[in-house]
């Protein structure tokens, strides 16, 4: 009896030899055929037609490594739209090494990578920015994303700002304290509002104190009348607008030098009730008042200064809260919020309710969004960039919200064991929320709500805290100002 056949020989298994042949051993014309097929040089494909891109006919033409046409506005708008893609799945510093691999595809592709047109669409869609601090658009990008990194690593440099400080005595021999009560920064300005009615500006870059805007004296009804309630800052315009608690808005150009302040519009606080929170942004100003009922929200047009709109009852069940702050103030209890985005929408928040306004309809403003808390909102831990916002409740968990559709974005917690939330004050920029509480500013990645640090320096009693992508500022109850840099 013969031993069977080896299992393989070269690979090929002799069952599949069998099936190759015909039934007297020789192979098939089809195997032969086949086998010829195999031995031919490829037939080379028909060079494909260019894309059809609009308006390529006034553009740039690039080719791909088969030979094919591609405008480069084509390329263009394939970074943009991988730029998109990927900050909705990996964030935003995954992007910088997104775009190398891309511009890596063929040296055409590279001389993509130098326009200047397609940075500055970056900077907006990516970093939600349209100024230009650097000499080109992609050094500014790469600014930013340095920055970012920075952040997100703790990586920063730390300065207690210098300023001149001033007293304001009441009714007997003691001087009011002189607190700082609001922050706002600008690109490289901050803005810092006091007890007092005083507004300190800052060039960040190098520290220095640029100069004080005072507002114009008159009859105060309570001590705290004149203190500041809200700043909006323009640094390209040199313009910055602040409130009173009394209802008196000022306007000044204090950035190229010492500016005396007008009044823009004349505070009625016995018929308007107390102005607790003043906030603007593109077209419009908006002041949230406390103390008398259906008139929480007024309206300014920013160019004209000119009055839109008063109305609504965000603030009705806390107008008694609203006269004491005339007479008392305690810098970390408020009685509302009032944010405004570029894109004419204004968040008001309360301690109980939640509202979305949308600006753009002037005399009638209307609510695109409400929501009311069940457990209580904790108001100084409210805050809003250009798409979200942050607040956290009475149990301390914090909630990132879409801002024109309240929608949650990301949830976390903020309190610690043993820990009073008594005094948290928040901020957030474009990628982090932080928060302060027991005089240590936490922070937390505003798209998944990961903890990230804390700050290595203490704070004592702090009363105001904002940040932008670069900096952080805070303050204390002794008028100390705090800076943390994460620039480059």
């Amino acid at each position: 009896m013969s031993s069977p056949p080896p299992s393989g020989v070269g690979g090929e298994s002799s069952s599949s030899r069998q099936r190759s042949r015909n039934g007297n051993g020789s192979e098939s014309g089809a195997s032969r055929s086949r086998r010829r097929q195999r031995r031919r040089p490829p037939t080379p494909s028909p060079t494909p037609p260019p894309l059809p891109v609009e308006e390529a006919s006034t553009s740039t033409y690039t080719y791909d490594i088969n030979g094919g046409v591609w405008p480069e506005p084509f390329v263009e708008s394939l970074a943009l739209q991988l730029a998109v893609d990927t900050t909705s799945s990996h964030g935003r510093l995954a992007i910088a090494p997104s775009l190398a691999i891309l511009f890596q595809v063929c040296t055409t592709w590279r001389a993509v990578s130098r326009s200047e047109l397609l940075w500055q669409k970056l900077v907006r869609i990516v970093w939600n920015s349209t100024n230009l601090r650097h000499d080109t658009w992609r050094e500014e990008f790469i600014s930013l994303h340095r920055t970012c990194r920075n952040f997100g690593v703790s990586r920063c440099s730390y300065f207690v700002l210098d300023h001149p400080l001033g007293g304001v005595r009441g009714e007997g021999d003691d001087p009011l304290p002189l607190l700082c009560l609001r922050l706002v920064l600008a690109d490289d300005h901050l803005a810092v509002g006091f007890s007092d009615g005083s507004v300190r500006m800052f060039y960040l870059p190098s520290r220095i104190h640029l100069s004080t805007v005072h507002p114009l004296l008159r009859d105060r009804l309570g001590l705290f009348s004149r203190a500041v309630s809200g700043i909006v800052l323009e640094p390209l315009i040199d313009r910055v607008v602040f409130a009173s608690l009394d209802g008196d808005i000022h306007v000044a150009s204090p950035l190229s030098g010492p500016s005396l302040a007008r009044r823009a519009y004349l505070g009625d606080v016995v018929n308007d009730g107390a102005l607790v929170d003043f906030n603007g942004g593109g077209r419009f100003w908006v002041g949230l008042y406390a103390g008398v009922p259906g008139r929480a929200f007024r309206v300014w047009d920013a160019n004209s200064e000119d009055l839109v709109f008063m109305g609504g009852s965000l603030t009705d069940p806390d107008s008694v809260m609203g006269w004491h702050m005339l007479t008392e103030i305690r810098p970390t209890e408020f009685v509302g919020r009032i944010r405004v985005a570029p894109q004419g929408l204004a968040l008001g928040l309360t301690s109980l309710r939640a509202l979305v306004l949308n600006l753009e309809e002037g005399v009638s403003v209307s609510v695109v969004g409400e929501e009311t808390s069940r457990r209580g909102i904790i108001v100084g831990s409210i805050d809003a960039n250009n798409e979200a916002f942050v607040m956290v409740d009475t149990r301390g968990v914090a909630s990132v919200r879409h801002l024109r559709t309240l929608q949650e974005v990301c949830r976390f917690s903020v309190s610690q064991r043993q820990a009073s939330l008594m005094g948290l004050i928040g901020c957030m920029n474009n990628m982090y929320v932080l928060m302060c509480s027991g005089g240590t500013i936490r922070v937390w990645d505003a798209d998944n709500g990961e903890y990230l640090y804390s700050f290595r320096e203490w704070l004592e009693e702090p009363t105001a805290v904002a940040a932008t992508d670069r900096y952080v500022v805070a303050t204390s109850s002794h008028t100390t100002i705090h800076l943390w840099d994460f620039g480059g």
